[in-house]
């Protein structure tokens, strides 16, 4: 099958997989948003910031070394039996120690002791999935781990549609349980839920689970665990920059402001969903490629295509932005943030870069160097928000975001010049995105309501992408 084609129908697949859930997300924001206030609302945002927190920790960077060496000692079953038994081991290791020092961690989240335990119960049910979620990956298996996030999924928006819209209809203001249900917060049902399908998702891998046989090359998990830590500090950092804002403006401009920042935030989840898909599909792409004499090319050819796809995309969510905005928040008084929306599409666009531009460094185990660029992001982050949030309000969080993805995809971009260097076509990808941005922000000022000029906007930027990309395209899809 074509190079191209395949890659092409894996990242369907596997965007099938990782969009739905997300897209469910999107459309539960409609209910959330719906059933909770925004202060109330920030509380949910708080606890999966704290979830993605603690699963890199649990998690150290043995998805991607897994990865890694799966395919540099092709397939040898001495990579599954090590990476699965050691995230099974010290998954069970910090869940006990998050549970024997639970009352301080209990204070220091501002949580309760119910809300605590699904938290550790997540987190243990999340890692015990990793390596076989990224074994269906490496292996070429898309369906089945769609499969998969699809039930999950299912069953997570199911049970918040019976706990926050059916029981409220059905349970008599008389009844015990009715009172029982009311004296608990909304936000508590969702934390449920989630549990419910993550439980319920671990069961249905038990027999390929069963099927993994336990072991520890202790000489191979060094080795793994040497290209892993320093994945891990950048996933770190990454969540830094993806989630220091929400909390810095929960502190510094408060609950209900950082409620409205974190829901509208969430349509930036278009563009998230295209990077996941396609990341899913590439990840294994470029590990399986390496060896190919025309790999590089390879590289740069999803890199364009990448950034294509994702620059169309941007300006199709800002021309119909509204009826996103309709459909999805259901309370006014979350569009008081409505205008990050094109500073976040344009950020995550250049995530989305600096996430194919780390194929660099990956592939020539110098993953210290991703761990570098990271902190520097987070860095970024930080004082920006930590600076100008008095000064600009939720703006300047905005703004952090698209400086720190930006000089992250910049500085990976130079350094892998140097040691890994892809024929990237630059100058053709720089005109794409600023054209893009610039058309996105143009839109958004200017042409609010106006569909037919929004439209004949994108339509434009459509037919002249199909005029300078025919030959490319053309020899990509023959390759």
């Amino acid at each position: 099958m074509n190079i191209y084609k395949r890659f092409a129908r894996d990242t369907a697949v596997y965007g099938i997989a990782s969009v739905l859930p997300r897209l469910v997300n999107v459309l539960l924001v409609g209910l959330h948003t719906k059933v909770l206030p925004p202060g109330e609302y920030s509380v949910n945002t708080k606890f999966y910031v704290l979830i993605a927190f603690f699963n890199v920790l649990f998690t150290y960077g043995m998805e991607t070394a897994f990865f890694r060496f799966f395919t540099l000692y092709d397939r040898d079953p001495r990579v599954l039996r090590t990476a699965f038994t050691s995230l099974l081991v010290t998954g069970i290791l910090f869940t006990a120690v998050l549970f024997t020092v639970r009352e301080p961690l209990i204070r220091l989240m501002d949580v309760d002791e119910r809300v605590y335990l699904i938290f550790i119960a997540l987190l243990l049910l999340d890692t015990l999935m990793v390596i076989p979620y990224a074994y269906l990956r490496v292996m070429h298996r898309p369906v089945r781990f769609a499969f998969y996030r699809t039930f999950h999924v299912t069953v997570y928006a199911l049970f918040n549609l019976v706990f926050l819209l059916w029981l409220p209809r059905v349970l008599s203001p008389d009844s015990p349980w009715y009172v029982r249900y009311e004296s608990v917060p909304k936000v508590y049902y969702i934390f449920v839920a989630n549990l419910i399908a993550s439980l319920s998702t671990f069961v249905l891998f038990l027999p390929l689970i069963a099927r993994f046989k336990l072991g520890l090359d202790k000489k191979l998990w060094v080795k793994m665990l040497r290209y892993g830590l320093p994945v891990m500090v950048a996933g770190v950092f990454y969540i830094i920059n993806e989630n220091f804002d929400k909390l810095a403006l929960d502190r510094l401009a408060g609950s209900d402001i950082m409620g409205a920042y974190a829901a509208v935030y969430k349509i930036g989840v278009f563009m998230v969903l295209y990077i996941t898909a396609f990341r899913l599909g590439a990840e294994p792409f470029y590990f399986t490629q390496h060896n190919h004499k025309d790999a590089k090319n390879r590289y740069a050819g999803v890199m364009l295509l990448f950034v294509i796809g994702g620059s169309l995309l941007m300006l199709g969510v800002i021309a119909f932005l509204e009826w996103i905005v309709a459909f999805f928040i259901k309370r006014p008084d979350y569009l008081v943030a409505l205008d990050i929306v094109p500073v976040i599409l344009t950020a995550y666009l250049f995530l989305g870069i600096y996430f194919n531009l780390s194929v660099w460094y990956k592939l020539t185990d110098r993953t210290r160097y991703g761990m570098f660029f990271s902190a520097i992001g987070a860095l970024i982050t930080i004082l920006f928000n930590i600076y100008m949030i008095p000064r600009i309000g939720f703006m300047a969080s905005a703004w952090a975001t698209l400086a720190a993805y930006s000089v992250m995809a910049l500085l990976s971009y130079f350094y892998g010049r140097k040691h890994y260097r892809i024929p990237y076509p630059t100058a053709k990808i720089l005109f794409y995105i600023l054209t893009a941005a610039a058309l996105s922000f143009w839109m958004y000022e200017k042409w609010a309501g106006h569909w037919g000029v929004k439209l004949a906007i994108l339509g434009g930027y459509v037919l002249l992408i199909a005029g300078m990309e025919r030959k490319s395209l053309r020899e990509i899809v023959k390759k």
